[in-house]
């Protein structure tokens, strides 16, 4: 197993469908770019379809023979999801690989979804969650298809936990134990879909990844301390990109590990296998998080 595992050791993607969530910026975007070079067809999701346009334009600036679709998503409303995924279904027969990406990170003030859910759960979590339902029935029809959820450093923190009495926020709001939550969450929602899939000995896998610190737009609303950060322990873009691709398409992958940078705490590096939260592993928890997201969504239509 390569120990510095970069976009050199990608295989050739030609023929093979990506979708990426919050393609426009950031690790979307990157990771966009790098599968575009590789020959994939890349479907990138966009919440705002004109910066969604801009970040297209800009790839096939640089690689000239991108196949890039752009489609507008917005995870933070539930019947945007569904349009989404009808109209995916209607114009693509099948799906390789679907990459949870986008996400909301540490509002100073407690936002909320269009169905009113705490804006980081409701974004980072239930707007994947319902996706990647939707689109299941597609993915299992495609030979050797992954869905790859990324997740975060915060995800093992202190703050990480799912306060289980108040999911919303709606008592206190902390803006990093709600962001480290959602991220938490995305983790135990990756094994617990890897668990359901294996059972059904399903030839889709579920893998996790996440980009260590690398610097993104995401880091805005931490403030001066954010950029101090930046300056002092992000890797680049570059870097924090290749977790994501080696869980999307290098092929001794399997079902249910988590990829992440080697060095630092896994802070930074080349990405190999990390290790989960282990609340991640207590299929009682990770099934009553899919349970009450079953729920919440039942309750918000």
């Amino acid at each position: 197993m390569s120990t510095k595992w970069n976009t050199a050791n990608m295989p050739s993607q030609l023929g093979k469908t990506f979708l990426i969530t919050g393609a426009n910026s950031g690790l979307g975007f990157g990771t966009s770019k790098e599968l575009a070079k590789k020959g994939a067809k890349v479907i990138m999701t966009a919440r705002n379809l004109k910066k969604g346009d801009a970040a297209m334009t800009a790839i096939k600036k640089e690689v000239a023979n991108a196949d890039l679709t752009l489609m507008q998503l917005d995870l933070a409303d539930l019947n945007s999801v569904e349009q989404f995924a009808s109209a995916f279904k209607r114009d693509f027969q099948t799906l390789d690989v679907l990459i949870n990406n986008a996400g909301v990170m540490m509002p100073n003030n407690r936002q909320v979804t269009k169905q009113g859910f705490e804006l980081q759960f409701g974004t980072n979590h239930i707007g994947h969650f319902v996706l990647t339902n939707y689109l299941l029935p597609i993915l299992e029809r495609t030979p050797k298809s992954r869905i790859v959820t990324l997740s975060s450093l915060v995800a093992k923190m202190s703050k990480a936990d799912i306060y289980w009495n108040d999911l919303q926020w709606e008592q206190s709001y902390d803006k990093m134990a709600a962001y480290a939550q959602s991220k938490l969450a995305n983790m135990m929602f990756g094994m617990e879909l890897h668990h359901r899939l294996q059972s059904r000995n399903s030839q889709t896998i579920s893998v996790l990844a996440h980009p260590g610190y690398t610097a993104t737009n995401l880091q805005n609303n931490m403030g001066l301390q954010g950029k101090i950060m930046n300056f002092l322990f992000a890797q680049k873009l570059e870097m924090g990109i290749l977790p994501t691709l080696r869980a999307a398409t290098a092929l001794e992958v399997k079902g249910g590990e988590y990829y992440g940078p080697a060095k630092m705490g896994n802070w930074r590096g080349y990405p190999v296998i990390n290790v989960l939260n282990p609340t991640a592993f207590e299929r009682p928890i990770t099934q009553r998080l899919w349970r009450i997201t079953e729920e919440l969504i039942q309750t918000a239509n």
